[in-house]
């Protein structure tokens, strides 16, 4: 019995069997199995398998200093079938007043018994750690990966860091008993010919009423743009369910991890006459247009592919923008989108993603659509009273 044959439908009649990931031959069985989840998936982009296993190291993730954690995979007749990872974030649940618990990473064959026996095994761990409510999938690293289910937009891959599932996944958690807790919205936008016309007008008129300038990042003085970000994280993020403002750790990890392949032009700031910094966007040029050529191993010979096709991507997904109230309705959402929009043209990108804007966030919804954005792709997070 191979994993294609059980992806096609197969009833299941054995046994299934879920272990702990404890050993190396374990972590390296967990990361790989998408690869035989998807093989005849031509959306699915591989991540690289370097990033995978760092994401289930605690050394390099900062999340899983958090609180308890913990990783499972699935067997039948010894051939792995399913995985699914649960952990509780002590900071989110001091700062919700909540007993939080969360799954991640979730993959398993077309057969509702194996995800609903992963279900179960994260969902009796959570509540021996004292969870009451489980959410998910969330990010791994409580960054921007994997956050989410995609609930529809399958004809196309996703963009960098954003998750990518089959659609019976959906009908799974369903099943099983979650509920819808919020969506999440992905914007596709065409550059080809440049930002839209009317954008430039009301950015023009809001720059000269308002008298606020863009600018791009400075790297050479990261570890202070790196406080202008925390200043205005703290200030304009709502009272999200899931999120909270990131920690000096979180903060300094998804920098470095996300400097290696920022581009100066696309990361900008707003200002105001003062100096003072209204909020800033984050875009990255959209990787996965690489990924998806290196099979998850940039050495030794996928380095050399990254630099070819690196040369060729064409998007760029905006997945950070920030504006605190004293920027808000002042047109600094409008400017960081055209502004964005501007160099990413000049340095020959065509299209773009908008992503992902919480479903209640309605001024950043209505900010996206006015920017000639489309929705285009919905991620869903779901929740389940244990």
């Amino acid at each position: 019995m191979v994993i294609g044959a059980l992806n096609r439908g197969e009833v299941l009649k054995d046994k299934i069997e879920v272990k702990f990931v404890q050993t190396r031959q374990d972590r390296r069985c967990f990361v790989e199995l998408p690869w035989s989840l998807y093989r005849e998936d031509p959306n699915w982009i591989p991540p690289l398998l370097s990033d995978m296993h760092h994401t289930l190291n605690p050394a390099k993730n900062a999340l899983l200093r958090m609180g308890p954690s913990i990783f499972m995979i699935a067997y039948l007749n010894d051939l792995p079938v399913g995985r699914i990872g649960a952990g509780i974030d002590l900071r989110l649940n001091q700062a919700k007043n909540k007993d939080l618990g969360y799954i991640t990473l979730f993959e398993v064959i077309k057969d509702y018994t194996v995800a609903a026996t992963l279900f179960d095994r994260a969902v009796d761990w959570l509540k021996e750690k004292g969870a009451k409510i489980v959410t998910g999938p969330q990010s791994p690293s409580n960054g921007d990966d994997y956050r989410g289910l995609l609930i529809n937009g399958f004809d196309t891959p996703p963009v960098l860091l954003n998750s990518y599932n089959p659609d019976y996944y959906v009908s799974f958690f369903d099943r099983y008993g979650f509920e819808k807790q919020f969506d999440r919205f992905a914007y596709y936008y065409d550059i080809s010919d440049g930002p839209p016309e009317r954008l430039l007008r009301g950015v023009d008129l809001a720059q000269k009423r308002y008298g606020f300038t863009v600018r791009k990042v400075e790297l050479n003085r990261l570890n202070r743009e790196k406080e202008i970000i925390k200043q205005v994280i703290e200030a304009a993020m709502p009272d999200w369910p899931d999120m909270i403002p990131p920690s000096e750790e979180e903060l300094t990890a998804e920098i470095e991890r996300l400097k290696q392949l920022a581009i100066p032009d696309l990361v900008l700031f707003v200002e105001n006459k003062n100096g003072d910094c209204l909020g800033f966007a984050v875009a990255l040029p959209d990787y996965n247009q690489v990924l998806k050529h290196l099979n998850g191993r940039l050495f030794p010979l996928g380095f050399f592919k990254y630099l070819i096709y690196k040369r060729k991507i064409t998007g760029v997904r905006m997945f950070v923008l920030f504006v605190t109230p004293q920027g808000r309705r002042r047109g600094v959402s409008a400017a960081l989108y055209y502004y964005t929009m501007l160099n990413a043209r000049r340095l020959g990108f065509t299209h773009g993603e908008g992503s992902t804007i919480h479903e209640f966030n309605t001024h950043m919804n209505i900010d996206a659509q006015k920017a000639g954005g489309k929705l285009y792709k919905t991620y869903r997070i779901f929740q389940k009273e244990l």
